[in-house]
């Protein structure tokens, strides 16, 4: 079920009001409500895949009981491997099992009835290396003595399924969102036009910016060879805001309605494409995965030791190396995640002797100049990313550092889209202090101006909304 689609308008009003007209005293049958909302919600894509989600859950909730009940610190790290082991084993086995056997076959120059391992005919699941992360990180924080586990089962299955950010994130942290199932949440009216407008913004940017760049990249990238540099390079700025206005538009989409509920979710995007640094985009693409990588990959391996070069260089190589390899089976993906390593650790180098001259600290490059500087090691990850295979990227490249002419871009530019863009961005930058444009309209427009803005935004939605799409982070 899309969140763009006209059955989550059916889906979303029932489960409100069904939510809401228990009472907000009853916070159990509140929660079992969302529980069985999201199990449905989820169970539309494919239901024979809620028993993974099921069992994930229960493992992870189990594991981390006997952590915190075992005194004995062998039984502790057995009950914390045992849960990570699980997930990480699923993940391996839906996500990476058919490429690593592939790549192994490749490597020896064997055929498939050569080896005793066969590739596997399995759908990825939807969601799947969102909700093993949250329940993962969960028994890591158990473990670590970070958080107490919750002996309330129907909110831990709440925590691990909630519906708005069940398939595509944030990935929550449970010492964010756990707790707020155990509170009581009461309807707030201010809430729920913070969340209403939220929605819309998301679904200007899902629909709009988002599918309408989906519909000029996807014919270029169809077929490359019969573009110029300028047309591949053009259709790789547009996929950036494609990807952008596809993941953020979701993300806003999910923490809106999460509003409607009295929930707060984590913000997961800011402004990325004002990045000064590869570095400071990371800060602000994605946040909850990023975090979630410092949290259990980065940090882990530098061991607080900021001051070891080296070993920070390690760190941030293998973490950028496993976010790549996180978002697909492919080595575009890894090769992507490689890249953006290769450039923060580049980023951070001192350039020369005294040390404290480097890219990072933004002493050789007009301040100014940035966020365009950044945009163009953006625009070459946008490449790698969007590039089906290595052949692909390969052609790709080619024929952009070729310089070949091209004559059919004109036929590419949509000018209403690009003035579509510029509101999305112009209103994003004003407002940069703001989680999204229209969180406080309220408070400076007045009534009249303001629903004038809401139908002018509902008109732009449904008449120039582009051909529907899938939100593009499902399929990781």
């Amino acid at each position: 079920m899309l969140f763009s689609s006209f059955s989550f308008g059916l889906f979303l009003p029932i489960t409100l009001l069904l939510y809401w007209a228990v009472g907000f005293k009853r916070i159990k049958a509140q929660n079992a409500i969302l529980l069985l909302a999201s199990y449905y919600f989820y169970g539309l894509w494919d239901w024979r895949f809620l028993f993974l989600i099921v069992a994930s859950s229960l493992i992870d909730y189990f594991a981390a009981l006997a952590i915190k009940s075992s005194g004995n610190n062998s039984k502790q790290k057995l009950y914390l491997y045992s849960s990570i082991v699980w997930n990480l084993g699923v993940l391996f086995l839906f996500k990476y099992y058919n490429f690593f056997i592939d790549e192994f076959a490749m490597l020896f120059n064997m055929q498939q009835d050569e080896y005793a391992f066969s590739t596997l005919n399995l759908i990825l699941p939807v969601g799947l290396s969102f909700y093993t992360f949250q329940t993962m990180s969960y028994t890591i924080d158990v473990y670590k003595n970070r958080i107490a586990p919750t002996r309330n089962l129907l909110n831990f299955l709440c925590f691990v399924g909630f519906f708005p950010q069940l398939v595509a994130g944030p990935i929550e942290k449970a010492s964010d969102l756990l707790p707020q199932f155990n509170k009581k949440r009461a309807f707030n009216t201010e809430e729920v036009k913070e969340g209403l407008r939220q929605i819309l913004w998301g679904l200007f940017k899902k629909m709009v910016i988002a599918d309408n760049a989906a519909r000029i990249v996807n014919t270029v990238y169809a077929s490359p060879e019969n573009y110029g540099s300028l047309a591949l390079v053009y259709a790789s700025i547009l996929f950036f805001f494609q990807i952008y206005g596809d993941f953020s538009g979701y993300s806003d989409i999910a923490i809106g309605t999460a509003k409607l509920f009295g929930f707060k979710l984590s913000k997961n995007f800011n402004i990325p494409y004002l990045a000064k640094s590869v570095t400071d985009f990371w800060q602000r693409w994605h946040i909850t995965l990023t975090r979630w990588f410092n949290d259990y990959v980065y940090f882990p391996i530098i061991q607080k030791n900021l001051r070891n070069t080296t070993r920070r260089n390690v760190a941030i190589f293998v973490t950028m190396g496993l976010i790549g390899l996180w978002h697909g089976a492919d080595w575009t993906f890894i090769i992507f995640g490689v890249f953006q390593g290769v450039l923060m650790i580049s980023e951070r180098t001192p350039l020369t002797k005294d040390r404290k001259s480097s890219l990072y600290h933004k002493s050789l490059i007009p301040r100014f100049l940035l966020p365009i500087f950044s945009l163009l090691f953006i625009t070459a990850s946008s490449i790698l990313f969007r590039s089906q295979n290595i052949d692909e990227l390969r052609l790709i490249l080619k024929r952009i550092f070729s310089f070949i002419p091209s004559e059919t871009i004109g036929s590419l530019i949509d000018k209403r889209f690009l003035v579509f863009v510029f509101i999305m961005m112009a209103s994003e930058i004003i407002t940069r202090t703001k989680d999204f444009p229209l969180i406080q309209i309220d408070k400076y427009i007045n009534r009249p101006t303001r629903w004038i803005i809401y139908y002018i935004f509902i008109f732009i939605i449904f008449r120039y909304a582009g051909p529907k799409e899938d939100f593009i982070y499902f399929q990781f």
